[in-house]
């Protein structure tokens, strides 16, 4: 039996946005890392006191950085890490939905033609 052109079509789209949503989970498995790596430093930050030495790399270099500029640098990442992961989130909620609702669709469509 061969599958009509329409239903080739939708199949095709459908590998396709599943390789978006393995793409996005990949994305989303990164920044987790990202935000555990940072929430290490941030304890290991605040374990110290104001008079610590703290270096902040750049590039290939290490530059010694005030300690508070330091504090407020890895809270902005972390909250900026933890808005991507949101967005990131409804974005693989999104592509799943949508995975779903064409997976839906071929198998009516594939039942209709066996009939």
């Amino acid at each position: 039996m061969e599958i009509p052109e329409n239903i080739q079509e939708q199949l095709n789209q459908f590998q396709q946005l599943q390789q978006q949503a393995q793409a996005v989970n990949m994305q989303v498995q990164n920044v987790e890392v990202q935000i555990q790596e940072t929430e290490k430093a941030l304890e290991e930050l605040k374990k110290s006191d104001e008079n610590t030495e703290v270096f902040k790399q750049a590039g290939t270099l290490l530059i010694k950085v005030e300690y508070k500029d330091a504090l407020a640098d890895m809270e902005d990442k972390l909250e900026t890490l933890e808005l991507r992961k949101q967005t990131m989130a409804r974005q693989e909620e999104r592509v799943m939905k949508k995975l779903q609702e064409m997976q839906t669709a071929i198998q009516s469509a594939m039942q209709g033609m066996g009939q």
